[in-house]
């Protein structure tokens, strides 16, 4: 079995930071060996475009021995690269490192190198830097008294004055080298090239260019990718980055003869600044899910500051690996090579169709095609795997079945790929940079019928030309404007939603002039269907029905079949009565088909029942609402005597009431005779003959009052027992 190196973005990032941060000087002969390869080109070979706004991009090419591929992208898609970059390498090679541009400031990054090319420096100032560093100087001819070469160390720089003409002076820069004769000085103006001996700093030197370089363009980021290996071989880059939404556009000729042609275009941009020659694109009809994370910036954790204390020295402690399986745990994670076991030199995390990871992460990072796993062992369960892993690497390749078309033809393949579907285009695709492009996706005879649709919300008067087409092109058909032709004409445009395989639509392009509708409110009506009982409340059910008539008229010359939409009010509690079965039904509206023949007319009746009850309390209620009940016919004949005894009860229960409203109106005329009587004796001589008189109806009243006192007493007593037997037989009143 062909083995692979596979290195995720992520742990790249982590590893090249912590390989910075302990990279030694002695290892500085090992980088500049990187280095000084020259940087290989990874053309873009795959491009798989996401209607969630990210494309698939996979970078391909050969390298032979130790390699370095340099990438650049604009800052905002860095993000996406750390999230997504996967490397590989067919070869036996292996990925050494990635490393990119920080987001520091030019003249920071340039004064992190051990020459800091900073300010524009100078011949003098670049050296200055240098000193105590061996370099080999060659000199011009014209230098006098010195060897053609030296060979030295920098011990500084200084500026002497020297005669340039009879009364006047320049000042020159003159290098002190140490050589192995003694001590040199040597005009800067008569060195023809300078070369430093350590490789270190031959090799910062050169970053510090290239970084010089990057910040011609601030928006651009450098990317490296190191390959180390023998021979040649094929590496590979993917990546996801934004990219804008593919979209759809169709063209659908009706004729008369023949079924309807729906010819569709996929409309691709290339938004990068390099051009696409002869890519491999798929475009993928689904919605997965994206975000966005700043891996780009560093990112930084508060820390306390804790004040050292002192305390006597101590072995350093050690401790042990966790509980359980975690050495059987990593062994498992492994990539198992051709004899079963694992291979070290691989990482593995997730995705790509492993084992329990759904297909739609396949889909958004593609493997390249061509590639086959070993087969299995017995398990099944690896089978399974192998299988999951070949459909994502053939992602692209060999997709569905080669579809016939008609006069235009497709220049795709479609194919599912579980949840989504993908149109991989046939042949190699060539875009220059900011340009697009339409591919052919679709050409195939569909299923259709002619209709007019009718919505006294779109259009209050007339319907709406349309197609009820079934969806037999086998294909995924995405959203997007459709141009409808009657023959060679030109007839409308409408729009589309997805449609998936088989599934029915409607689609309308234009106003149908010759069919007119009216639509009438019907004659409605309600009655009372029921009236139960259950302790002390009567509902009563009430049944609304209510009738729409559309009057058609066809004044065209060709038969219409009208299809209605009326409003669904199923959440309303209405419901179809004496109407045909709706041809379709949607949460919110009915489509209703009728036949018009060609100069005629028609009626189509929709007619709705809903039931609603009225809940009455007894106990609140008067002798009216209850008679109203017991001269309901729809009332039970059990329920009437029921009702009519409680009328009785509360008959009896109102006579005590009004037997001690009586007795109280009573008791208060005596007691304001009474105030009156006892302010006319005060005002009254007691010698008077009138005096008396008043004691007596005093006397008189109070007795009376006596007497009206203890009837109220008793009536209470009676009336609160009238209205509790009332009460109580409510309560139990149920039919």
């Amino acid at each position: 079995m062909r083995r692979r190196n596979l290195l995720w973005a992520v742990p790249v990032a982590g590893v090249v930071a912590a390989g910075v941060a302990v990279q030694q000087y002695s290892d500085a002969a090992a980088e500049v060996k990187q280095d000084v390869k020259p940087a290989v080109s990874l053309p873009v070979t795959k491009v798989v475009m996401f209607n969630s706004g990210v494309g698939y991009v996979a970078r391909s090419g050969e390298v032979e021995g130790d390699a370095r591929v340099d990438l650049h992208f604009p800052e905002a898609d860095i993000n996406d690269l750390l999230k997504s970059m996967t490397l590989e390498d067919f070869g036996g090679g292996r990925v050494e490192a990635v490393s990119y541009d920080s987001r520091e400031p030019v003249a920071r990054t340039l004064s992190s190198f051990a020459v800091n090319l900073g300010g524009n420096p100078t011949f003098a100032q670049i050296l200055g830097q240098a000193r105590g560093e061996k370099v080999e100087v060659a000199l011009n001819p014209t230098a006098q008294n010195q060897p053609g070469t030296l060979a030295g160390t920098i011990v500084g720089l200084e500026k002497q004055k020297v005669l340039a003409g009879t009364n006047s002076t320049v000042d020159v820069d003159v290098l002190t080298l140490w050589c192995a004769d003694g001590m040199r000085a040597v005009k800067l103006n008569d060195v023809a090239k300078l070369r430093f001996s350590n490789p270190a700093l031959e090799s910062e030197f050169r970053r510090a260019l290239d970084t010089l370089a990057l910040s011609h363009d601030a928006q651009k980021k450098a990317v490296s990718l190191h390959f180390a290996g023998e021979g040649r071989r094929r590496v590979q880059v993917g990546y996801v980055t934004e990219a804008p939404v593919w979209k759809t556009s169709y063209r659908l000729v009706l004729d008369k003869d023949g079924k309807p042609y729906l010819q569709g275009w996929a409309v691709v941009e290339n938004p990068t600044d390099e051009d696409w020659s002869g890519v491999k694109m798929a475009l993928v009809s689904g919605r997965p899910i994206s975000f966005k994370m700043d891996l780009y910036n560093p990112l930084f954790v508060p820390r306390p500051t804790v004040e050292p204390e002192l305390f006597a020295s101590l072995r350093p402690p050690t401790y042990r690996g966790g509980f359980g399986k975690k050495d059987e745990a990593l062994a498992q994670n492994g990539v198992e090579d051709e004899k079963g076991g694992v291979a070290a030199d691989s990482v593995t995390m997730g995705g790509f169709g492993g084992n329990g990871a759904p297909m739609a992460k396949a889909a958004a990072a593609p493997m390249a095609p061509g590639r086959r796993m070993q087969p299995a062992d017995a398990t099944g369960e690896r089978d399974k795997q192998a299988d999951r892993k070949r459909y994502a690497a053939d992602l692209g390749s060999e997709l569905g079945k080669k579809m016939e078309m008609g006069a235009v033809g497709s220049a795709a393949t479609a194919g599912a790929l579980g949840d989504f579907f993908q149109y991989a285009i046939d042949h190699p695709v060539t875009l220059l940079r900011q340009k697009s492009a339409l591919l052919p996706i679709v050409g195939k005879d569909i299923e259709g019928q002619r209709v007019s649709i009718y919505n006294p919300a779109v259009q209050a008067k007339h319907p709406l030309l349309g197609l009820k087409f079934k969806n037999t092109t086998g294909l995924h058909l995405s959203q997007g404007p459709i141009t409808v032709f009657e023959g060679s004409t030109y007839a409308g445009d409408t729009r589309v939603l997805d449609v998936q395989p088989n599934e029915e639509r409607l689609v309308s392009y234009a106003i149908d002039l010759g069919t007119e509708v009216d639509p009438q409110v019907g004659p409605g009506s309600t009655r009372i269907t029921s009236v139960r009982a259950n302790r002390g409340i009567v509902t009563t059910t009430r049944k609304v029905r209510e009738e729409k008539r559309y009057r058609i008229v066809n004044r065209s010359q060709t038969d219409r079949t009208v299809l209605i939409e009326h409003p669904n009010r199923t959440n309303q509690q209405f419901k179809l009565v004496e109407t045909p079965k709706p041809a379709e039904d949607t949460p919110e509206l009915y489509r209703f088909r009728t036949a018009v023949a060609a100069g005629k007319e028609g009626t189509f009746t929709v007619v709705e029942e809903r039931d609603f009850g009225t809940s009455v309390s007894l106990s609140n209620s008067g002798d009216d609402q209850i008679r109203f009940l017991i001269s309901l016919n729809e009332a039970t004949p059990a329920l009437k005597e029921k009702l009519k005894q409680a009328l009785a009860l509360k008959g009896a229960w109102d006579g005590r009431q009004r037997e001690l409203q009586h007795v109280g109106a009573d008791l208060a005329r005596l007691n304001a005779d009474q105030d009156r009587i006892r302010r006319n004796l005060r005002e009254t001589p007691k010698e008077a003959e009138v005096f008396g008189k008043y004691l007596k109806k005093l006397k008189e009243q109070e007795d009376e009052i006596d007497a009206l006192t203890a009837k109220q007493k008793e009536l209470t007593t009676t009336e609160f027992a009238a209205r509790k037997a009332y009460e109580e037989y409510l309560a139990a009143l149920s039919d």
